[in-house]
């Protein structure tokens, strides 16, 4: 089927499609306006533009195409399964999608009185309270823009803490090696020492060698739960308990809480503190650089920290605190972002957290943990599980499985586009060679998972029948076949120029 060559180079319904800017035919477009009057060009001060804008003529039809062929190239969690690890990719009800558009809700300012904004701010206090109810923490900063956000906002708190009692030294900050990439980049931002704690043999925290990296310069120690490699960090309450016994205070990462909440109460865990993902555990389409929101619950200690603002309940109803003495006892180390959180965001999860109720997302995290554990089960046997025993709500393979066979991960990647899927996470926890991470997410069938187990032990198959070749070509059923990855992000072209660059 790849031999096909077509007079147009379109194959079927798939079109080749080539630049915007190469569809360009000068003085087309797709308006009609008045003459502009005479501009007195004195005025903008010698910056008058001197050549064309550099943008593509093109006519309406020719715009509607060219977007509706591009969309058509991609893959997305509409058009199948999307087995991403610690990612998340699950179905987002149209639901959560229709209530965000509202009339009263999609249409907001920010600087409207606060008297003309009640329901938005009920809608951020309401979430709030579910938040706090479902994690069991008395406070939640409501703005921070995502997860890494979230991260830097946490550390932010801790760090006002040891500094508003006299324990400013503490700058060094604990971090695994299973805790996800984001964690130490954030200690790093806000002025922090990182320190790596290693794995285990069972992919979890080593206990022993991290309380002998405790120490009175620690502020905090970081640790994703459940941990990159999609298993819950068994001896949490040790941790948190000697973390607590050295004056520090306990970071739990939560981009992977979709897989206990409703289920674990962190607070019970002894956290002081945690970034949640509204994004991957409360439905919003994210991807590509966002959106996101990234909320972060805090313990008691941690509460009066909190970045402004926040809404409090006033005597004429829910007021948004903007200066720090509107609260008496309120000590927030700043902001972290313009205006009020992501309220987009905001509306979406509420939706989802109304819609489900909390024994809704108890079984959600319930069948995410089953279909990963169901992918695990039935591959095990011929993949090469990096950890034993149950996982949580992601499993981890390695390419161990390969061995001799000339295949690697990313070949194995590469064949699962031909297949009609998106290929999982690689090369990723770092602390695993060759990884293969799956998150099948709580809103796939069995059906659907039983397909993509079936091609991935044929793949298998094929990798150990010595079919290397095929491997290596793959994907080859593309609109573009494989790149030098290498290359381009060495030397990335990233503007178009005439007769320099071309579609291929």
């Amino acid at each position: 089927m790849s031999d096909i060559q077509t007079i147009s180079g379109h194959r079927g319904l798939l079109l080749e499609e080539p630049l915007i800017f190469e569809q360009s035919s000068p003085g087309r477009d797709g308006i009609d306006l008045p003459e502009a009057p005479p501009l007195d060009l004195d005025r903008l001060g010698g910056l008058a533009r001197k050549a064309p804008i550099g943008l593509p003529d093109l006519s309406e039809p020719q715009m509607v195409r060219h977007y509706t062929r591009l969309s058509q190239k991609n893959y997305g969690i509409d058009s199948g399964f999307y087995p991403l690890g610690s990612c998340t990719m699950k179905h987002n009800p149209r639901l959560s999608e229709k209530v965000a558009r509202l009339p009263g809700l999609a249409d907001l300012h920010p600087f409207q009185p606060q008297s003309t904004i009640q329901g938005a701010l009920e809608v951020i206090d309401l979430l709030a309270f579910w938040l706090k109810g479902l994690t069991g923490m008395p406070a939640v900063a409501m703005s921070p823009a995502a997860g890494a956000h979230g991260e830097w906002c946490g550390l932010m708190a801790i760090r006002a803490y040891h500094e508003d009692h006299g324990q400013g030294h503490r700058r060094r900050v604990l971090v695994p090696e299973s805790a996800h990439g984001t964690n130490p980049a954030s200690a790093a931002m806000c002025g922090f020492t990182v320190d790596p704690v290693p794995a285990n043999a069972l992919g979890r925290v080593d206990v022993e060698a991290f309380k002998a990296k405790l120490g009175d310069d620690v502020a905090c120690i970081m640790v994703t739960n459940p941990n990159t490699c999609g298993l819950f960090e068994t001896e949490i309450l040790e941790i948190a308990k000697a973390t607590h016994e050295a004056g520090a205070f306990f970071y739990c990462d939560g981009a992977n809480y979709n897989a206990i909440v409703g289920r674990v109460k962190i607070s019970d865990l002894g956290i002081d503190c945690m970034h949640i993902n509204l994004h991957k555990t409360f439905s919003t389409p994210h991807g590509g650089g966002g959106p996101g929101s990234g909320p972060t619950v805090l313990s008691d200690k941690l509460a009066p920290y909190a970045p402004l603002p926040f809404v409090v309940h006033g005597q004429n109803g829910l007021k948004l605190i903007e200066h720090a003495e509107e609260v008496e006892g309120a000590r927030p180390f700043g902001r972290v972002k313009g205006f009020h959180g992501q309220f987009g965001v905001f509306i979406r999860a509420l939706a989802y957290i109304l819609s489900m109720g909390g024994d809704g997302m108890r079984q959600a995290s319930t069948d995410a943990v089953l279909n990963a554990n169901y992918l695990l089960a039935r591959l095990k046997d011929v993949l090469t599980a990096s950890f034993d025993g149950p996982c949580m709500h992601e499993c981890l393979f390695d390419d161990r499985f390969l061995k001799d066979t000339g295949v690697s991960t990313l070949d194995f990647a590469k064949m699962l586009i031909d297949e009609g899927f998106h290929p999982m996470t690689m090369y990723f926890p770092l602390v695993v060679h060759g990884a293969l991470l799956m998150e099948p997410t709580e809103s796939e069938t069995k059906e659907t998972l039983d397909g993509f187990i079936r091609v991935v032990l044929g793949l298998a198959a094929k990798a150990k029948d010595g079919q290397v070749e095929d491997f290596k070509a793959a994907p080859r059923l593309t609109p573009r076949r494989r790149l030098d990855e290498t290359l381009a992000a060495r030397t990335p072209v990233l503007r178009w120029k005439p007769g320099a660059n071309s579609a291929s």
